[in-house]
C-alpha cells in the first residue's frame, strides 16, 4: 500500500513540474508597417499615407499547435479625400482591437503559424493642422483579420517573430457624409517583433 501511495505522489508531482514547465502563453511586442487601400466610390478618391506603428499580442494555447490570441494595434496617419469640390486632410489616431484562431506548425526551433478571427479599427481624428476640417467624429470600423508568419526560438523563453497581417474592412468616413467612399479593402500590416513565453 505504501508503495502505491508513493508512486501516485511521485506521479503527481511529475505531473505538476512537467506542466509547469510547459510554456502554454505568450506575449509579443512588435514594430508595425501600415499599408492602408486606397478607395475610390460616391465620387471620393480617398488616399491614406503608410506609416509605422506598434503591436502587442496575448496568445493563450489551447493545444501545442492551437491558440487564441489578443491583439492591440496603434498608430497614426493622415487621410486623404479628394472630391469634385473639396479637397480636405485629416490627421488620425488609429486603434486595432483584433482576436484570432492561431495554428502553428512545429518544426523544431522554427514555428510557422496562420491565423485568422475578427477586427475592429477605431479612427479618431487629432484635431490639429494636419487635420484641414473639424466637424469630424470617431470612426469604428468591424472586419477580418488574417494572416501568417514564422516564430523563430532564440531560446525557450524568446523568440522572434516576422508576420504578414490584413484586415478587411470599411474605409474610414469621420461622419463625413460627402467624403463616405462605401469601399471595403485590405489594411496590409506587416509586422516583426519579439515574443516571451511563460
Amino acid at each position: 500500500m505504501k508503495n502505491i501511495l508513493l508512486f501516485l505522489a511521485l506521479l503527481t508531482g511529475l505531473s505538476c513540474g512537467a506542466f509547469a514547465q510547459e510554456s502554454r502563453q505568450d506575449v509579443s511586442f512588435s514594430a508595425m508597417g501600415i499599408f492602408p487601400p486606397t478607395a475610390i466610390g460616391n465620387g471620393v478618391h480617398q488616399t491614406p499615407s503608410y506609416t509605422l506603428g506598434g503591436l502587442a499580442s496575448y496568445r493563450y494555447m489551447l493545444t501545442p499547435r492551437s491558440a487564441i490570441e489578443g491583439n492591440f494595434g496603434y498608430w497614426q496617419n493622415t487621410q486623404h479625400f479628394v472630391s469634385p469640390s473639396n479637397d480636405i486632410r485629416v490627421y488620425a489616431r488609429n486603434l486595432e482591437f483584433s482576436g484570432a484562431y492561431v495554428f502553428n506548425f512545429n518544426y523544431r526551433k522554427l514555428n510557422p503559424f496562420v491565423e485568422a478571427g475578427p477586427a475592429a479599427i477605431m479612427s479618431r481624428p487629432i484635431l490639429n493642422s494636419g487635420t484641414q476640417t473639424f466637424d469630424t467624429k470617431s470612426s469604428t470600423n468591424v472586419g477580418v483579420l488574417f494572416g501568417g508568419g514564422i516564430a523563430y526560438e532564440i531560446s525557450p523563453s524568446f523568440d522572434i517573430r516576422i508576420q504578414y497581417r490584413g484586415i478587411v474592412s470599411k474605409a474610414p468616413s469621420y461622419n463625413l457624409s460627402n467624403f463616405s467612399t462605401g469601399k471595403y479593402g485590405v489594411t496590409n500590416l506587416p509586422t516583426i517583433g519579439v515574443g516571451y513565453h511563460f
